[in-house]
């Protein structure tokens, strides 16, 4: 029985595919991040644009 679970165990640790996956998760959020931020600061400059060129018409 314990032979089975240190095998089970070492191919686990052998095992990359999964670590792997996680990283590209981690770094998909990163671009998220960063994209919404962006956003958020572009689309409150340009508000603001918007509201200069109103209040001058």
């Amino acid at each position: 029985m314990t032979s089975r679970i240190s095998r089970f165990s070492k191919g686990l640790w052998k095992h990359e595919a999964g670590a792997t996956a996680i990283e590209y998760g981690l770094i998909a959020a990163l671009i998220a991040v960063v994209i919404i931020a962006a956003v958020a600061i572009v689309g409150t400059d340009l508000s603001n644009m918007f509201n200069q060129v109103s209040n001058k018409l």
